[in-house]
This record gives C-alpha cells, structure tokens and sequence, in this order.
C-alpha cells in the first residue's frame, strides 16, 4: 500500500506542477512532450486525477485516525 501511496503522491505533485506551468506561463508540460498524441495526454491527465481522488482518501484517513 505504501508503494501505491507514493506513486499516487508523485503524480499529483507532477500535475500540480504542469498546472502552476500553465497558469504562470500559458505552457502545458504534458502536451509539450507529448505533442499531438492525444490518447496519451488524456490518459495521463486520467491518471492525474485518479492519483488526486486517492490522494483525497488518502488524507481523509489519516485526518481521522488523528482526532
């Protein structure tokens, strides 16, 4: 679990990154590197925002077993 937890962790830090580069730059990482090759982009913002949700769980137990 432990394993999941921290790839979960790394995906979402590396969205996080991509959406600051967008905000502050007008420039998509994801897109950059993956240029017009659509089903990967979307599969990799789709597993973004999976790791995001898990995340959210993620944080919810841990915010419960501390009350």
């Amino acid at each position: 679990m432990e394993t999941l937890e921290k790839t979960c962790l790394v995906f979402t830090i590396i969205g996080a990154i991509n959406w600051g580069l967008v905000g502050l730059f007008d420039f998509n990482l994801v897109n950059f590197l993956f240029g017009s090759i659509g089903l990967i982009e979307s599969a990799i913002y789709i597993l973004v925002g999976v790791c995001g949700l898990i995340n959210i769980g993620l944080y919810i137990m841990h915010f419960e077993e501390h009350k």
